[in-house]
């Protein structure tokens, strides 16, 4: 168990950040310090309790990055209620579902996502974020419309730094309910401790990735534990200054926001790195003369360093490091952004573990590698007769691993080993403590002739080759088959016509099958008109395509 409360953190916290700025929405004329969080989270412990909502009760919330969704957050695990954030990009019938599942009290939700959703199935109170109106007419109007006076009753001389006193919430107590948007088509609420996440950020915090009174940005969704954990809780214990992006995360909006924000940290997935160096890095290095030119031992430093800085100006340039999760990055933009010197780090992690189970910062990155298991936090080993070179299911244990799923025992049983390790799902081998993913148990795909193969690694070769914008292997008759999502913008770029496209893929299959073992090769390029579905963590839901 750790031995801080994390609910007491945030009590400190609050009372020690009082002026410093808290949360901004960017491009929106809302900004709150860290008092009047505290005020903001103080209103609505009124509110709950005039609800007659419970300690344990669940709190259900919708919606998109903004500060209310913040407050809304603290506000209920610092009341002792659990809260439970739905990815707003969930399907209507998940939502209700989930809704439903969860056994929540109350539901807080954007107005936009609760007109979509089927009324007769939602039998609760709905509140509007982020005004924290009563959207529901029912007998509890008179209850919310005289919150503020209660307030004012309860704090004649005006709130205060004194008056912040939560609720005392054990670590062992859950305190959130995440719902996965895994790969496989089933979603499970993960029953997240105060102990999880108080794992998480600690260890955050030894490694001194922010300090009080930076900046950073939040783009990842919080209603996901990467980004939650991350981008809101870490940096809020902090005492940082959270700018909450709230609209889509293009490469244009993220390149604006970090030039104004200009963020000492940035958290994010593989996959906007890999657009940045697929749009931005590859076109410049692949010209004629630029491969010239990098094969001069002198030329070649001084171009990568200038690609590096000009990098490093676009992302803000205040940053020191960038921490990629929530997926593996390509192993061929990871071998370049190393080879520049980029600051930049891989972790790993699950939901399961509010998420991280292994880390290293940017000094100490091993390519190829997703980081050293936590240290006197969590551990690992290899479900393997050789754990250094034959891959094996990574199983953990430790202070960040959940209680359980929610309603769901057998899941549970399936999950954890006899003698208590989580089964996480992923295959890897492991040296030194440090980790080496090669792909999902249930991906894998077994040749012929009995060998393994980690499709992961051949899309990773395929998505850097010309006009693919992503891809899926799949084995059809002990046959290797890439389903293939084309580059339309670059083909339109170009003028690349669909028969072109075919000639083009040929040539594709011919590279990719040069760059792998024989039992690697493709057989076939199949075109699909539309992009591969994908969870809110852009991972593809390759279960739809089999």
């Amino acid at each position: 168990m750790i031995e801080q409360n994390f609910i007491k953190i945030y009590e400190d916290g609050f009372k020690n950040n009082w002026d410093l700025p808290a949360l901004t929405d960017y491009k929106i004329n809302s900004s709150y310090t860290y008092g009047e969080l505290a005020r903001e989270i103080a209103t609505l412990h009124i509110l709950f309790s005039e609800l007659n909502i419970q300690r344990g009760d669940k709190i259900a919330l919708i919606g998109k990055n903004h500060s209310s969704w913040s407050i809304l957050f603290m506000a209920t695990i610092t009341y002792g209620a659990v809260i439970v954030p739905i990815l707003h990009e969930f399907n209507n019938e998940s939502m209700e579902h989930l809704i439903e599942h969860s056994d929540s009290k109350l539901l807080f939700v954007n107005e936009s996502i609760w007109e979509k959703l089927n009324k007769d199935k939602i039998n609760i109170p709905v509140f509007d974020i982020p005004t924290f109106n009563l959207i529901t007419s029912n007998n509890i109007s008179k209850i919310t419309e005289g919150v503020e006076e209660l307030f004012s009753k309860k704090y004649p001389n005006g709130f205060s730094k004194e008056d912040i006193k939560y609720n005392h919430v054990d670590n062992d107590e859950v305190v959130c309910i995440n719902y996965t948007s895994g790969t496989t088509g089933f979603s499970k609420g993960v029953m997240i401790t105060a102990n999880n996440f108080a794992g998480n950020i600690i260890y955050a915090d030894k490694l001194n990735l922010l300090f009080r009174g930076e900046r950073t940005l939040a783009f990842l969704p919080m209603a996901h534990v990467y980004g939650c954990a991350f981008d809101f809780l870490y940096a809020l214990s902090a005492g940082v200054h959270i700018t909450l992006l709230g609209v889509a995360p293009t490469p244009h909006n993220l390149i604006n926001a970090f030039k104004e924000v200009k963020p000492n940290i940035i958290i994010t997935v593989p996959l906007i790195f890999e657009k940045i160096y697929k749009k931005k890095i590859l076109p410049v290095i692949n010209q004629p003369v630029m491969n010239i030119l990098l094969k001069i031992g002198g030329l070649n430093k001084l171009i990568l360093n200038k690609l590096k800085k000009s990098l490093i100006t676009s992302l803000g340039g205040n940053f020191r490091e960038v921490v990629i999760g929530g997926a593996a990055l390509n192993a061929e933009v990871e071998a370049f952004f190393y080879k520049i010197g980029f600051p930049f780090s891989v972790g790993y992690g699950m939901t399961e573990c509010a998420p991280l189970i292994a880390f290293d910062k940017h000094s100490n990155f091993v390519p190829t590698s997703c980081g050293s298991i936590l240290k006197d936090i969590m551990e690992a080993r290899i479900e393997s007769p050789d754990p250094e070179s034959i891959a094996g299911e990574i199983q953990v244990r430790g202070e960040n691993v959940m209680k359980g799923y929610y309603k769901n025992s057998e899941a549970t049983e399936a999950t954890f080993t006899t003698d208590g390790w989580l089964k996480t799902g992923d295959l890897g081998i492991m040296k030194d403590k440090r980790l080496y993913i090669k792909g999902r148990i249930k991906t894998m795909l077994l040749s012929a002739n009995g060998q393994n193969i980690y499709p992961e690694e051949i899309e990773s070769r395929l998505n850097n080759l010309p006009y693919i914008s992503e891809s899926v292997v799949v084995l059809r008759e002990f046959r290797l088959v890439a389903l293939i999502y084309p580059d339309k913008e670059a083909m339109r770029s170009d003028n690349i016509n669909n028969d072109q496209l075919l000639n083009i893929m040929e040539t594709n299959k011919g590279t990719l099958n040069k760059s792998v073992a024989q039992y690697e090769r493709l057989s076939a390029i199949e075109i699909v008109e539309n992009e591969f579905e994908k969870t809110p963590k852009k991972s593809i839901k390759r279960f739809l395509y089999q």
